[in-house]
């Protein structure tokens, strides 16, 4: 039975003060059926595990370097991220794909350290919008599927979140049945390559302008096991409800 998991990541947002909201969260959902996990940036990572350490929520973190360590200025490597307290990574993300022109081959060996360091990692994939016109948007989630995940993986260690790039802060959000088809075709995927009984294990997140108002719908889906949540997991009051969501769904 896979545990559903509800990440936020909060992107480059967030200082000190907005740490009371990860304080507030871990007071409304002590008893959450549900695992939560929050990605603040960086530099609250050491303070924001001292709220998370005893409590319902989950640290991770946004990205991670290849390299354990080195001449590698500005990186942070999986190593630091675990020191830190985090339990996870977001690696593959549409934005660090694209700002940093990250390739299927570089978020495998991102993985790969990571997992090596002992984080659990969640590794992002999801199409353009002219792609999806094209109607090509399986191909291009099979190919990040096949070229981003290393061999080595379980259900235990691995995520897959599917953000259809064109989703991400648009409030543009796939019909029911286009989420339902690529999250069908991630499971088979994940099948042929790994066998039944891993790939039944590896919980798919769906993330692209999820909110209160349509997560308990999105959440209705087989083969969805929770959401990666950007911009509404910022405040307590608007991802509460969200978690609320994946806890009854």
């Amino acid at each position: 039975m896979r545990r559903k998991l509800v990440a936020g990541n909060w992107k480059m947002n967030g200082t000190s003060a907005d740490l009371a909201q990860i304080e507030a969260l871990a007071e409304a959902h002590t008893g959450a059926l549900s695992e939560i996990m929050i990605a603040p940036p960086a530099t609250l990572l050491h303070r924001a595990y001292e709220h998370t350490k005893s409590g319902p929520i989950t640290l991770g973190a946004q990205d991670c370097h290849k390299c354990a360590s080195g001449a590698h200025t500005g990186d942070i490597s999986a190593d630091m991220l675990l020191d830190a307290g985090t339990s996870y990574v977001i690696l593959g993300h549409s934005e660090r794909r694209a700002d940093h022109d990250e390739h299927n081959e570089d978020v495998r060996a991102k993985a790969r350290a990571a997992l090596s360091a002992g984080l659990r990692v969640i590794i992002c994939m999801g199409e353009e919008l002219e792609e999806r016109e094209a109607d090509n948007t399986l191909d291009i989630i099979g190919g990040q599927l096949a070229g981003s995940v290393p061999d080595d993986i379980t259900g235990e260690t691995l995520v897959i979140a599917y953000e259809p790039i064109w989703a991400i802060g648009t409030g543009k959000v796939p019909s029911i049945e286009q989420i339902s088809e690529v999250h069908d075709s991630i499971r088979k995927r994940l099948e042929h390559r790994f066998g039944p009984q891993i790939a039944r294990s590896i919980r798919l997140l769906y993330g692209g302008s999820v909110k209160p108002a349509n997560a308990a719908e999105i959440f209705a889906i087989q083969n969805v096991d929770g959401a990666l949540v950007g911009g509404a997991s910022l405040m307590a009051a608007d991802f509460s409800p969200i978690i609320k969501a994946l806890d009854a769904s």
